[in-house]
C-alpha cells in the first residue's frame, strides 16, 4: 500500500515522541501489505474500527493515540486523515475528516 503522507506521522511524533515507535512500526507494516477489503485489515489488526466512507481507525500506543486513514482499495492507497490523542479524536467525525 502507498501511504500519503508519512509527513503527518512525523509531525505528530515530533510533538509526541512516545508515539514514534508505534507509528513507525505501523507505517513499515502497511507499506508492505495489499489490502483488498476491510476484512483484510481486520485479520491483521483485530482492534481496528472499520467505519463508513472507507475510514479505518487504528489504536496507537495502547489506545493513547488514534490514527484515522481513508483506504482506496482499488488503487492501493492509504490517506492519513487524522493522527491525534484520544481526546482530540473524540472531537472529530472520523467518517468525514
Amino acid at each position: 500500500m502507498h501511504v500519503i503522507s508519512r509527513k503527518k506521522l512525523r509531525e505528530f511524533w515530533e510533538n509526541h515522541p512516545d508515539a514514534r515507535a508505534s507509528l513507525e512500526s505501523w507505517f513499515a507494516d502497511v507499506k508492505h501489505t495489499e489490502w483488498q477489503k476491510p476484512e483484510d485489515i481486520k485479520a491483521i489488526y483485530r482492534n481496528v474500527s472499520i467505519l463508513g466512507n472507507n475510514r479505518v481507525v487504528f489504536n496507537i500506543k495502547g489506545n493513547k493515540y488514534r490514527l484515522v486513514v481513508a483506504v482506496q482499495y482499488t488503487f492501493k492507497i492509504i490517506y492519513i486523515r487524522f493522527v491525534g490523542t484520544h481526546q482530540e479524536y473524540d472531537g472529530i467525525d472520523a467518517e468525514t475528516i
